[in-house]
């Protein structure tokens, strides 16, 4: 017989309940324990294996110091709150049908009172501690802040001032307030459940105690506001309410002197509030309450708006005029350009053919070689096997290669994956490991067939190469894998296929970089950080085996300098046989006073950015201070990082050295043979571009009427996409010798004429980061790049010679259209490359089609340049074609005495042009088409004297008149 006691099973179930439940929640708390630990040692152990361990204790320790110390300070001061609010309880609350309602939550709460209070304490100090805890560079930069030694002109203060203490004091109170109005709440909270706070019944409304402490934290909210407004009044310096960034004359007639009546009225009404401690009633609160809510609405907000209105806006520029000079000279103090050269130039371009032809042989070193375009032409003749791969967009950098310095086009050949069919976890992580090799080509010609003229290539690499590599191989790229396992005692990794029974040469990293993995606690760490359990259980991890991960050149440098922002186009260059990643970081804040700001993704955009991967897009923050205060490097075999400062006036890297100390080594330090290899960055270039297209204008009232305000042009070749600067060797006027530069020209706003060309000096030495702006004049008006490309497109002789390109499956691909200053005008250069018209499954690449030169309304093209220049100028054995645009009546031009049929034709296709666009005028269609025959009848006229050794310019046009060819409008169905 079994005896059974009523509830002995529910009493079973409830204790084992009781006992699993503890079990489940403190394994849960270890496994969560365990991945912040592995998460928080491997990335510990990946600092100390680059040698910048301080960067991550440094950042850890200030994280949790401002999580625990803000989270603390909440808590505590929320929770004092509520012990005062719950002590200066009523010991008797009146009958109510409310105080009844309330005494059943009393009833639950009072047992579980300091449970429910310390777990609401406890989310509060979370929250707040991890809300302040991502602030540590505020803290940091504040707290090691170095002075500018630029004051600004309305608070006379440094500006380290706006950029390190300012955001420093405003984090503070921001802190603060929401300390205190979370106290507010919880007070309210606590006071009216135990009935210090009645919403119904006879009476006060509130108990004496109640009052005077909800009064004292009301008024510690209007002290600390009075303490915001003071603040604010050095916040105008940022204003946008005026004509440009800073104080404007609304801002400091009006807001000023209203926010410093607002402080002093906050801190009449706080006393208010705090003397309501001794008083009955609200009179007191709300007599303050309203003077604040009335003086913040009139003498905050209709006082500056009339002033705006009434006296600002009938006589703007006269009002302004100071404020725009302040904003003028202090945003281009800020973005690097104040020592900027704007210079004419244009004006008397060279028109001696003998002059030309001589200015013409000492062009050298034009880079015909696109970067943008050739990555498919690199892949296809140089990746070998098909786990290699190139980048889409190449980079440019120097080398001395004979007697000379020549601009070449460079790429690493990076792994990509293990080949398809043999795709296993041993391949892709211990045996395909890392890259081989450095190519490079010249960047000013090309070999036969239009294929790059390659400096270094091929597998192994040549000892005897005039870029001399001893260590090819690429374990640290923009292309590595997430993890590998390397340098086991014995491991076999592939170096590089070639011709001996086994078909690779294998090789063992013998390399400084990594963590080791040899030992079962780092296994467990990586199989977990990884989420892969082969890390733990394979038995081909050997002795001295390294793991290596985190390993992109920017992934790398931003973790070792987190307080850096970096270029989006790293570039390798081989520097004492070894190959190295070079970077370009820069400073940057948004509090400069008086300087504009911009989004630094919008201001670098362009048709790499938008179109290419292998160049990174800037996240859209806004700046308006920039700097590239710091080169760094790193090694592509062993992974080591240096960072070098660069500019050693920028007192934000001089801030961040002092909180990293040790980690950036002084410029003194740069090897002679890395500092060659220098360049100017392409991104500050940009965001320096988008700045002067505004401010080269220097007057405060031509800068109000934004009449000589410039923009990037259109790129010819990819439409809605701002055209990129260029790195290309060039003189500028007045030079003496051709420099490596990063250039760019400018339209004026909404006009496809060209307005400027834009240099900034690219050779580190005394002249490096010197910005020139050649400007054009405005009347004539200089061709812009588009009108440029459409002048190529429709030129009759180049058309002809592109269709030739296009026959059968072929099509081209424009390289950069470049831009060179030459004997007083401007030469444009752009290659033209022919690739198959077939799918990605055949694997068309570009080869060097035709060189296409224009020189004023000179247009030829040829297989090489030196074959262009000659059409275009003429050389000794040819006479110069010559320049349309000069007049009909001339009877001889340059040095060319032209037939008499060519001049018949001449003066047939002026009548024809000038009757064209009379028939246009009047919207004549038919007429329209009927001159439109007798100029292509004149061109074939003009095409065949050319053939017969007259030689006139492709596109004739007279004096006045547009080339009908390079007219878009000159088509019967362009009016229709």
């Amino acid at each position: 017989m079994t005896f059974r006691t009523p509830g002995f099973g529910r009493r079973l179930g409830t204790g084992r309940t009781r006992l699993v439940l503890p079990v489940l929640v403190t394994l849960a708390v270890l496994l969560v324990a365990y991945l912040i630990f592995t998460s928080v040692y491997t990335d510990l152990l990946w600092y100390r294996s680059i040698h910048f361990s301080k960067v991550y204790t440094t950042q850890l320790w200030a994280r949790v110091l401002l999580f625990v110390g803000s989270g603390l300070l909440v808590a505590l001061v929320v929770g004092a709150n509520m012990v005062i609010a719950y002590r200066l309880r009523p010991p008797y609350r009146p009958l109510s049908v409310e105080q009844q309602g309330l005494e059943r939550y009393r009833t639950v709460v009072d047992p579980r009172r300091r449970l429910i209070t310390g777990g609401l304490l406890g989310l509060l100090g979370l929250l707040a501690g991890s809300s302040v805890a991502g602030q540590w560079p505020v803290v940091l930069a504040f707290l090691n802040r170095t002075p500018f030694g630029v004051e600004d002109p309305q608070f006379h203060r440094d500006v380290s001032f706006y950029v390190f203490t300012y955001p420093f004091v405003r984090l503070v109170l921001g802190v603060v307030f929401a300390t205190v109005i979370l106290s507010f709440l919880a007070a309210v909270a606590v006071h009216y459940l135990y009935g210090g706070l009645r919403l119904q019944g006879p009476g006060d409304k509130a108990s004496p105690p109640a009052r005077a402490h909800l009064s004292v934290l009301v008024g510690l909210f209007v002290l600390l506001k009075a303490v915001a407004y003071w603040f604010d009044r050095y916040g105008l310096v940022h204003s946008e309410r005026g004509v440009t960034t800073g104080a404007s004359y609304t801002d400091v007639n009006a807001l000023l002197p209203a926010k410093t009546i607002l402080a002093v009225i906050a801190l009449i009404c706080a006393a208010m509030f705090v003397g309501n401690i001794v008083r009955r009633g609200m009179m007191l609160p709300g007599v303050g309450f309203t003077l604040l809510v009335l003086s913040a609405i009139l003498v905050g907000g209709v006082y500056p708006l009339l002033i705006q209105q009434f006296q600002v806006r009938p006589d703007e520029l006269a009002k302004e005029r100071q404020y725009i000079q302040r904003n003028i000279e202090f945003t281009r103090k800020a973005y690097g350009v104040d020592t900027a050269q704007v210079v004419p130039y244009g004006g008397q371009p060279e028109s001696d053919a003998g002059r030309l032809r001589q200015a013409k042989d000492d062009l050298q070193g034009v880079r015909l070689l696109d970067p943008a375009v050739v990555g498919p032409t690199f892949q296809q003749l140089q990746r070998v096997r098909p786990f290699y791969r190139f980048p889409d967009t190449l980079d440019v950098d120097r080398y001395k290669i004979g007697d000379r310095t020549v601009a070449a086009v460079v790429a690493l050949r990076e792994l990509s994956s293990a080949p398809a069919g043999q795709r296993s976890w041993v391949n892709d992580r211990m045996v395909y490991t890392h890259g081989y090799g450095f190519v490079s080509a010249y960047g000013d010609r090309f070999a036969q067939g239009g294929a790059p003229d390659f400096v270094t290539t091929d597998m192994p690499v040549n000892p005897n190469s005039q870029i001399k590599v001893n260590r090819p191989e690429i374990y640290f790229g923009e292309y590595s894998p997430l993890y590998s396992v390397v340098g086991g005692r014995g491991q076999q990794e592939l170096n590089y296929p070639d011709n001996s029974q086994d078909g690779q040469a294998s090789t063992t990293y013998a390399g400084r970089g990594g963590v080791s993995i040899d030992s079962f606690f780092h296994k467990l760490l990586y199989a977990t950080k990884f989420q892969e359990k082969n890390l733990l259980l394979s038995g081909g991890i050997k002795d001295n085996a390294k793991i290596l991960y985190n390993r992109t050149p920017r992934e790398m440098v931003q973790r070792a300098a987190p307080w850096l922002t970096l270029d989006g186009d790293p570039y390798p260059a081989v520097v004492n046989g070894r190959i190295t990643w070079i970077l370009d970081g820069y400073t940057t804040s948004n509090n400069y006073p008086y300087s504009e700001r911009m989004s630094l993704g919008d201001a670098t955009r362009d048709t790499i950015t938008d179109t290419r991967s292998a160049v990174a897009r800037q996240a859209n923050d806004r700046v308006n201070y920039m700097r590239n205060s710091i080169k760094a490097t790193v090694d592509a075999y062993d992974g080591s990082v240096t960072l070098y400062q660069w500019d050693t006036n920028d007192p934000v890297a001089k801030t961040w050295m002092k909180v990293f100390k040790g980690t950036v080594k002084p410029r003194s330090s740069i090897p002679a043979e890395l500092e060659s290899h220098f360049r100017y960055p392409q991104d500050l270039f940009k965001v320096q571009r988008q700045v002067l297209a505004k401010y080269h204008v220097n007057d405060p009232a031509a800068f109000y009427n934004a009449e000589g305000f410039w923009e990037v042009p259109e790129d010819p070749s990819a439409k809605g996409r701002r055209q990129p600067p260029y790195y290309q060797s060039l003189r500028m006027p007045g030079g003496t010798t051709e420099e490596f530069a990063l250039t760019t020209v400018f339209n004026p706003r909404r006009n496809p004429n060209l307005a400027a060309f834009m240099s900034v000096n690219s050779e580190p030495g005394p002249n490096y980061g010197k910005i020139t702006i050649l400007q054009t004049p405005r009347t004539p008006p200089t061709q812009g790049p588009g009108q440029v490309q459409n002048s190529f497109e429709t030129d009759q002789s180049v058309k002809e010679t592109l269709n030739r390109l296009r026959l059968g499956n072929t099509r081209t691909v424009a390289g950069n259209l470049l831009t060179i200053p030459f004997a007083g005008g401007l030469l444009y250069v752009e290659p033209m490359y022919a690739m198959a018209a077939g799918g990605e499954e055949q694997q068309p690449y570009p080869l060097l089609g035709q060189v296409l030169v224009r020189f004023g309304d000179r247009i030829a093209s040829a297989n090489t340049l030196p074959e262009a220049l000659d059409k275009l100028f003429g050389d000794s054995t040819a006479p110069a074609s010559p320049p349309s645009g000069q007049g009909g009546d001339n009877k001889q031009q340059g040095n060319v005495q032209l037939s008499a049929e060519a001049q018949r034709a001449i003066s047939e296709l002026q009548d024809a042009v000038a009757d064209f666009d009379k028939a246009q005028r009047a919207g004549d269609f038919a007429g329209m088409g009927e001159a439109y025959k007798r100029i292509q009848a004149a061109q074939r006229t003009l095409s065949e004297q050319s053939s017969a050794g007259a030689r006139p310019s492709a596109s004739p046009s007279p004096s006045g008149s547009p080339s009908p060819s390079a007219s878009p409008s000159a088509s019967p169905s362009a009016g229709g």
